[in-house]
């Protein structure tokens, strides 16, 4: 099999074969050996294929050590030396002022001594990359799986030639991480810091940059001078975003003014069928009606397949917040999450082994329905294509339509219905 012609964007990919027969071939070991209870708790696991062979890692501590036999060592082994004997003297410390600023020196000693070198052959510490953006580095930056591979090859002489990070063992309560799915890197601690690292190296282009240049054309199902409703492709944004592409909202301003008004959001990898109010008046009686609950919306999505343990239909609620350092990743918090509630209903088990299913959210949390599918205490089944919360593998789209919406017009108050409007979700 041809190696590939560029090393892995780690922050949307699709991992190369031999990366996945690497991974495979990790998985089995671990699976054969007595000694790999700890990694059955649940770890992240990386790959990288070099010129000297495949290398592998492990994010964190294992069992409470850095260092394990048949992985890449630690950027920066913390679990011995000055850091230990410190560590055990703050803890001893009341708590207060003192105890608090002895703290923050001890995490700032820690990235000035996580150093780490590119592909140009360039050494900076953690804490001077991060400078370079103006950023102050999160907790636990440099102690993921692909960091720790990187820096082992340049220190090591070996060509990066393909990365993968994939889950190993119990899913966790608030990610969505399964078993053997590959997931992109993490955008808070490792998007500064693997951008950094990899300048040297030829790298694939940002996938994102080339699902926006292909995307299709909006569809308008319905205009009067209060409401737009249109069907928006995959790809493109509803709303002008941190990308530089023509959003949604400016398509429709291009065609009907500057007075049309954003009501509500789908995600950029979601197509369906969304309503844009044409002044302000009309936006605000549309948002008090999703604020109120009143829109009826409905999304059809292709789960991926394996053994369905759950009923036809239900409802599933799961609270959901922001993860914080990988943007824009959703993860499930009882504590500090807000509330998500989502009806569901199977429509099909498809010959592939897909699973056709209808949702009906009853909040409008970001990414919902998309976790809510994919969660190991949702329906624990990824929607095909997300390579958010599914597998960064699939090369598809994402398969999930908004194929419905009900609700009043602002201006008359008659029920307005587009799409598949179900009863009895």
């Amino acid at each position: 099999m041809e190696l590939p012609p560029r090393f892995t964007y780690p922050f949307r990919y699709v991992p190369h074969p031999l990366v996945v027969d690497a991974a495979r071939a990790l998985i089995s070991r671990l699976d054969g050996s007595p000694s790999a209870s700890a990694f059955r708790e649940g770890k992240m696991l990386g790959v990288l294929l070099t010129d000297g062979g495949p290398l592998y890692a492990f994010s964190g501590l294992v069992g409470g050590k850095a260092v394990v036999p048949g992985f890449v060592p630690p950027v920066h082994d913390l679990t011995k030396g000055y850091f230990k004997k410190r560590e055990a003297e703050i803890s001893a410390m009341p708590a207060g002022p003192e105890k608090a600023a002895a703290s923050a020196e001890l995490q700032d000693w820690i990235f000035r001594e996580y150093r780490v070198m590119n592909g140009l052959g360039e050494e900076l510490s953690i804490k001077e990359i991060f400078a370079l953006r103006g950023l102050v580095p999160p907790g636990g930056t440099g102690d993921c799986a692909a960091p720790k591979l990187l820096n082992y090859a340049f220190r090591n002489g070996l060509k990066p030639l393909a990365m993968g990070e994939f889950w190993y063992g119990r899913s966790p309560l608030q990610e969505v991480r399964e078993q053997g799915r590959f997931y992109p890197s993490c955008t808070g601690k490792c998007g500064p810091l693997l951008s950094w690292m990899m300048q040297g190296l030829d790298v694939d282009p940002n996938p994102m940059d080339a699902e926006f240049a292909c995307r299709q054309e909006p569809s308008v199902l319905f205009s009067d001078e209060h409401i737009i409703v249109v069907d928006k492709p995959s790809g493109m944004l509803s709303v002008p975003g941190r990308i530089n592409s023509v959003s949604l909202l400016d398509w429709l301003r291009e065609r009907f003014g500057e007075g049309v008004e954003s009501c509500h959001r789908l995600d950029m990898d979601t197509s369906g069928i969304m309503v844009y109010a044409r002044s302000l008046a009309d936006k605000a009686e549309l948002e008090r009606q999703f604020a109120a609950r009143e829109v009826r919306k409905f999304y059809r999505a292709r789960l991926e397949g394996g053994p369905w343990g759950h009923a036809l239909k239900g409802t599933i609620a799961l609270p959901l917040m922001l993860d914080y350092y990988d943007r824009p990743r959703q993860m499930v918090d009882h504590d500090t999450g807000k509330p998500a509630v989502t009806k569901y209903r199977v429509l099909d088990f498809l010959p592939d082994g897909t699973v056709d299913v209808l949702f009906q959210p009853l909040t409008g949390r970001s990414h919902q329905i998309r976790v809510h599918a994919a969660h190991s205490r949702g329906l624990g089944h990824p929607i095909v294509g997300d390579r958010l919360y599914g597998s960064a593998g699939s090369a598809s789209g994402l398969m999930l339509r908004a194929c419905g919406i009900a609700f009043r017009h602002p201006a008359t108050g008659e029920v307005l219905e587009y799409g598949e409007v179900q009863v009895g979700v």
